[in-house]
């Protein structure tokens, strides 16, 4: 099947696709600067395949070593997920996020230009749509402003993508919109683990049924939505980390010259924040203390994906309900609770 290399393969949804990955044949080599992750998912990593995992420390900016991994190893594909992704550090530092988003991109396919590396799996995001009009999105709608220097920065990476292939004659290349990937494998061996106070919600929620935070903080209850609080498309990472094999084996199977196309991945359904809140706590038994607080800069406020092109083209959908993505997450929040505590950096 191939060697692929997953750059940024020890974070989040990273870890989950190298195991993936790994299932369907193909076996991943994983670069990642541990700037946002840490080396105890390798551990996990190696524990549910059987194996050690070919990992490298490095930074996707730095050319001599994307160089030395493609001495290495014959790679067939990439799968590019490094990047910064908090859309509200993106707002108080945007031009961090500019510079690694962007120059990452443009480095990784560079190297493809160069080499014999013709297919690309690239991690975008629904916040491409910005605040859109008319809900599902779909592929085709329209891509407004975005609301956050991070958004913007998915959809320069989309258009420096697209220019690309255009000029290349023997380049393939997917771009995944990711909705809001949430739970952990099944194992609990691996799973969300962020570094300090994190910036998404679920691992907030599970943090704060395991006492790690004094309570849980929703981010407005004024805007339109049925509660007041944000809509957005809750998706299983195992779910989320199987479409990256489905988009790599479909660009394997194209027979023509080169090929540009983007695919949302979600669930097709929307879910607030305080129903995902409800939801947890009828799931695992668990209470969560919560208080309302301001809305957060850069946040979109209802967004949900229209599916249909990933299930028809791709021959993907999403499998797992929230409710066990919430229960993988609770089981995994549990399963290291010391190593969680390590980084509670208020």
């Amino acid at each position: 099947m191939g060697n692929i290399l997953v750059t940024g393969g020890a974070g989040y949804i990273g870890s989950h696709t190298a195991v993936e990955l790994s299932q369907a044949g193909y076996i991943p080599i994983i670069l990642d600067n541990f700037s946002n992750s840490d080396p105890v998912i390798i551990e996990g990593l190696k524990q549910i395949l059987g194996y050690d995992p070919i990992v490298y420390q490095g930074d996707c900016n730095e050319r001599q070593q994307l160089t030395e991994i493609l001495n290495n190893h014959k790679i067939s594909g990439i799968i590019h997920f490094a990047a910064y992704k908090s859309v509200s550090e993106s707002v108080s530092n945007p031009i961090d996020y500019y510079s690694n988003n962007i120059n990452s991109l443009i480095n990784m396919i560079s190297m493809m230009g160069d080499g014999e590396i013709t297919n690309l799996v690239f991690s975008s995001s629904c916040s491409v749509y910005g605040e859109p009009d008319i809900l599902p999105v779909t592929e085709g709608s329209p891509i407004k402003k975005a609301v956050s220097p991070y958004g913007n920065t998915k959809q320069i990476c989309e258009q420096i993508l697209e220019d690309f292939y255009k000029s290349q004659p023997d380049i393939k290349s997917i771009s995944l919109r990711y909705f809001n990937p949430i739970g952990a494998h099944h194992s609990s061996l691996i799973g969300e683990l962020p570094l300090g106070v994190p910036n998404n919600l679920v691992p907030y929620v599970t943090q704060t049924a395991a006492g790690i935070r004094k309570n849980l903080t929703i981010f407005g209850n004024n805007y339109n939505t049925p509660d007041g609080t944000c809509i957005r498309d809750y998706i299983h990472v195992v779910d989320l980390a199987q479409a990256h094999v489905k988009a790599l084996d479909f660009l394997q199977k194209q027979e023509s010259i080169n090929y540009y196309d983007v695919f949302n991945i979600g669930t097709g359904k929307g879910d607030t924040v305080l129903e995902i809140v409800q939801k947890f706590e009828t799931s695992t038994n668990q209470k969560i203390n919560y208080v309302f607080g301001d809305r957060r800069p850069g946040d979109v406020e209802k967004v949900f994906a229209s599916v249909d092109k990933a299930k028809n083209v791709l021959k993907w959908k999403s499998e797992l309900t929230i409710e066990q993505a919430l229960i993988d997450a609770w089981n995994w929040q549990q399963k290291l609770p010391i190593h969680s505590k390590l980084h509670v950096k208020e």
